[in-house]
C-alpha cells in the first residue's frame, strides 16, 4: 500500500433526493464549510433527474437559488471517475419519478490520521456501517419509554 492510500480516510457516498425537482441550495454552504475545514474531501458530485416515465438524465451545475450566481461553481469538475453510468442508474433506482438527486462521494478526512495510526499498528477494519438517524431516534424512544 502506498503512502497516499495509507493516509486516506473512509470513503462514503450519499444520494440526496429532491422530490419534485426542488433544489434550494440551502445545504451547499454547509457542504463548502466541511470542505474548507478539511473534514471531508469531495471525490465526486453529480446530479441526476428521474423523469415521470422513469428515464434518467444528468443535470448541469446551475443557479439553484435564482440569485444569478452559479451556486455549485465551487464543485465544478468534482469528478474522480469513481462514478460510472451503472452507478448513476443504480442510484436512480432509489428515486421517485419526477425527482432529482445529488450523488456525493466523499472522503472523511477527519478520520484519515486515526485510520493511518490503526494501520501502522497492524489493525484493520473488518466491518463498518451507519445507523440511520430515524432508526437511532426510534431506538432511543424505545429505551426512554422502557425506563
Amino acid at each position: 500500500m502506498n503512502d497516499e492510500a495509507e493516509e486516506l480516510g473512509p470513503i462514503d457516498y450519499l444520494i440526496v433526493e429532491f422530490p419534485g425537482n426542488r433544489m434550494t441550495g440551502e445545504g451547499l454552504p454547509l457542504l463548502v464549510d466541511l470542505v474548507d475545514r478539511g473534514l471531508i474531501r469531495i471525490l465526486d458530485l453529480t446530479f441526476v433527474r428521474k423523469e415521470e416515465d422513469g428515464s434518467v438524465s444528468g443535470l448541469e451545475l446551475a443557479d439553484l437559488t435564482g440569485d444569478g450566481e452559479l451556486d455549485l461553481a465551487v464543485f465544478e469538475g468534482a469528478s474522480s471517475g469513481l462514478l460510472g453510468q451503472d452507478d448513476l442508474e443504480e442510484a436512480s433506482a432509489a428515486l421517485e419519478p419526477g425527482s432529482s438527486a445529488g450523488i456525493l462521494v466523499y472522503e472523511n478526512r477527519w478520520a484519515a490520521p486515526f485510520a493511518a495510526a490503526l494501520h501502522r499498528g497492524g489493525a484493520q477494519v473488518v466491518a463498518s456501517g451507519r445507523i440511520p438517524v430515524p432508526a437511532l431516534l426510534a431506538a432511543l424512544d424505545t429505551t426512554d419509554s422502557a425506563r
